[in-house]
């Protein structure tokens, strides 16, 4: 059963990229539409349990959790903004393999807040940028806007690290439920704000595009995290994550197989450093002085 809902989580977070394309290249679909009704959604199915189990919860949310839930959604919106933009300027495969650098970035913003990490951490980081230099070197040679698709994404991928952290300071003493109706409740509200300000419509779209908003929520945001939330009860984080990471080829494979990418041979090689540095940087935490802080929240992340 494990294997199945791990296989069903990938499936989940891996369409994600190819199903934000397709939408965006095909329909009248906004980027920041996308955003909006994806953590819409998510903010309204998850906070059905808690109102039907214990709605006082919420107002036992203090002050410092509201602020830390906050952060997250801030930094989760402006992940948002910059993946789903990234994924109309550069390859699905590149995007996704940039934006999964975020445990790279945790590690490094870790490093800032006084936590050491073990060698094997730094050799797999290393390794990952370099796969990242490695994507961004054919896309430069490509075109300007693939450059800048390659940039914006691995800003979405540094956001995502600041999510991950700000909601493990929120999670430490609040529930699933209370946190991601919190946090995905004020991410849509600030996505909201930034749709008015540039002007992105949140509405009025033709059929097609409201399916395919209705298929990324629910295969990325609603089966392939719920999927894997429910793997950390069974399964040890680090496996959790590990296996998240082949949201990067499962993407490039989706990618390819139904949006017909073709993509240069060194690319493929960048998306294979990045698979192994993160893995290796995975696996180095297990001993690490804070072990567990990062692969349980990269399993609850939820940002692509």
């Amino acid at each position: 059963m494990n294997f199945f809902l791990a296989a069903v989580g990938v499936l989940g977070v891996a369409s994600s990229g190819p199903l934000i394309a397709a939408t965006l290249g095909a329909t009248s679909v906004s980027a920041l539409a996308i955003a909006f009704w994806r953590t819409a959604i998510g903010a309204a199915v998850m906070s059905g349990p808690v109102v039907v189990r214990e709605p006082r919860e919420f107002a036992r949310v203090t002050g410092s959790e509201f602020r830390w839930s906050l952060a997250a959604a801030a930094a989760l919106a402006l992940h948002f903004a910059c993946f789903i933009t990234a994924l109309q300027l550069t390859s699905v495969a590149a995007a996704t393999a940039l934006v999964c650098l975020q445990s790279g970035w945790i590690a490094v913003f870790q490093m800032f807040r006084g936590v050491r990490h073990r060698w094997p951490v730094m050799v797999g980081l290393g390794i990952a940028f370099g796969g990242v230099v490695a994507i961004t070197g054919f896309d430069l040679g490509s075109s300007s806007g693939a450059l800048l698709g390659d940039l914006l994404a691995v800003a979405g991928g540094a956001l995502a690290g600041i999510y991950t952290l700000a909601g493990g300071k929120a999670r430490q003493t609040m529930g699933t439920g209370v946190y991601t109706t919190l946090c995905y409740g004020m991410c849509a509200a600030i996505v909201a704000v930034m749709a008015l300000v540039s002007g992105q419509p949140l509405a009025g779209f033709e059929t097609a595009g409201w399916l395919g908003i209705l298929a990324i929520t629910v295969c990325a945001q609603l089966v392939g995290h719920t999927a894997f939330n429910h793997l950390l009860a069974t399964m040890s984080p680090l496996l959790v994550s590990m296996i998240i990471l082949l949201e990067i080829p499962g993407a490039a494979l989706l990618a390819a197989g139904f949006l017909a990418e073709k993509l240069p041979a060194g690319t493929y090689a960048g998306l294979a450093l990045i698979l192994v540095g993160l893995a290796v940087v995975v696996l180095g935490q297990r001993r690490s002085r804070s072990p567990r802080r990062l692969p349980a929240r990269l399993a609850e992340l939820g940002t692509d």
